[in-house]
């Protein structure tokens, strides 16, 4: 049994490049929402450097990218670097959209936690962010 955080997990959820499809990042915000997460959205066409500034001054738990362009192989191992150049290691940087599995592990292997395909349960979303706060951050 995992042992739910003293106060709500925080959840940036992002937009990165030129990618203009945002519905499916709103329903996730909602539905983290629904789960008793605060949830911060930062909009469209954010850079990695954007991202990680507001998941700083927002003190996240969490990072979740949604992507549709394209552009994972370059969006997720750029916000991962710039995590790690601030400190940033135990924040969750998880996504979703349109990735190939081949692709998911190899951003798997360079830290970034699981990605999610289009049709997932946003139930699942959350129990995976609850799950893996609950083990990675001090309270």
């Amino acid at each position: 049994m995992v042992t739910p955080p003293q106060r709500p997990i925080r959840v940036l959820v992002a937009k990165v490049g030129l990618d203009g499809h945002d519905r499916g990042a709103k329903v996730i915000a909602a539905a983290l929402r629904d789960a008793g997460m605060e949830v911060i959205y930062t909009g469209l066409r954010q850079t990695p450097e954007m991202v990680v500034s507001a998941a700083l001054q927002e003190d996240v738990d969490a990072i979740g990218v949604s992507i549709l362009s394209g552009a994972h192989m370059t969006v997720f191992p750029r916000i991962m670097a710039i995590m790690k150049e601030k400190g940033m290691d135990d924040v969750l940087l998880t996504g979703g959209g349109i990735i190939p599995e081949t692709d998911m592990h190899t951003l798997h292997e360079i830290g970034v936690g699981k990605l999610f395909p289009p049709g997932t349960r946003t139930a699942d979303i959350a129990t995976y962010i609850n799950e893996w706060v609950a083990t990675h951050r001090n309270f």
